[in-house]
């Protein structure tokens, strides 16, 4: 087992690219697809009623009251050109007493503005409408009535008396870093392939190394390398980005490495079936994007109630993972409270693997 390891670890020192980029990648992916870094995100407006100006001063004042977002008054024409080339997700179009949205690409970002905007927009009717009823101006009255109102509506969480903070960016992070480490993990199962077709596969059988020793050096090399991506993204999410991902970060771990060997199972399992490397790298990349988008991984929980998405998400370990981790950092849930995750993600390795290791001795005999 040593010298498949030793061998397969020369082979990234000679040429670590690869690993290297996949790490930077599931980085860069957080932090663009997550919306940035975490600060207020700028939100173009603009008006092309008659009286714009007028119109864009006010709601300008208005939307500015969450410090996640910066609204901005833009030119019509460079609004419209920037949602067309794509350079940004949204714009609003602001009107005397309504607004449209204008969108590039349907990011998570937009609706936490639509929700933001229609908020605003419908407190501001409801205060002209009050204004229309008295003839005068009540807005003054009304804020510091709410302030010191005689009902107060106190939020309790059920486990605890902080209702949990979701947050969509923190959830990205941990889907694009899985996502990666789906496709570093598989690349170095393919690894088994590529000896076999090369011959190194036979010069080991003919060793007095055993197939088992065999087997457990490369994917125990595959777990190491994957292993390694995780524990430094999330280093450098918590410590150096400043994202919250939670005060158990042992636990996430734990999830992280459950969740590598089953997928490592699944890329042992489609090894079985190919017999080149050729046919995994074609098979094995067109799968793996579709993982996460069945999983739910990028949308919010409960998205997808489809019985059979459903089903064939339970299939694969990244559901369960995502859900043993969005339990950890959003409730604070302990090991016993992910106990059920983490077993299903070891069922599904211990079944994918021996089916795969079966199916790859079946094509070697």
């Amino acid at each position: 087992m040593k010298n498949v390891l030793w061998l397969q670890f020369s082979k990234d020192k000679r040429n670590p690219l690869l690993v290297l980029l996949l790490i930077a990648g599931s980085i860069v992916a957080s932090i663009i697809f997550g919306g940035g870094i975490q600060s207020a995100t700028t939100v173009g407006i603009f008006s092309e009623e008659g009286n714009a100006a007028e119109i864009e001063k006010k709601w300008e004042a208005l939307l500015n009251t969450d410090d996640s977002f910066a609204f901005e008054i833009v030119e019509p024409e460079d609004a419209h050109e920037d949602i067309k080339k794509g350079n940004i997700d949204v714009a609003v179009k602001i009107m005397e007493e309504d607004y449209r949205l204008l969108v590039s690409k349907n990011m998570p970002t937009v609706s936490s503005v639509e929700r933001h905007v229609d908020k605003v927009f419908q407190q501001e009717a409801q205060i002209s409408a009050v204004e229309s009823q008295v003839g005068e101006d009540v807005r003054d009255e009304m804020e510091s009535y709410l302030d010191d109102a005689p009902f107060q509506l106190e939020a309790q969480g059920l486990d605890s008396e902080q209702v949990p903070a979701y947050n969509i960016r923190t959830q990205l992070l941990f889907s694009f870093t899985f996502l990666i480490s789906m496709f570093i993990l598989g690349f170095k199962v393919n690894n088994v392939t590529q000896d076999k077709v090369a011959g190194i596969w036979d010069r080991m059988i003919l060793s007095p190394m055993k197939k088992t020793g065999m087997y457990s050096g490369y994917l125990l090399y595959s777990f190491l390398i994957t292993m390694l991506q995780i524990v430094i993204v999330l280093i450098v999410f918590k410590y150096v980005l400043r994202y919250d991902v939670g005060d158990s970060l042992w636990l996430i771990i734990l999830i992280a490495a459950c969740f590598t060997f089953g997928m490592i199972s699944i890329a042992m399992l489609i090894t079985g079936f190919v017999r080149t490397p050729e046919q995994f790298y074609a098979i094995y990349p067109s799968v793996i994007p579709l993982i996460p988008l069945v999983s739910g991984a990028y949308m919010m929980p409960g998205t997808i109630t489809n019985p059979v998405l459903l089903f064939i998400a339970d299939l694969f370990p990244l559901a369960h993972a995502m859900e043993a981790v969005m339990s950890v950092v959003f409730y604070g849930a302990g090991l016993q409270d992910v106990m059920m995750p983490l077993l299903y993600m070891l069922l599904i390795g211990v079944v994918a693997m021996g089916l795969g290791i079966n199916l790859v001795e079946r094509r070697s005999s």
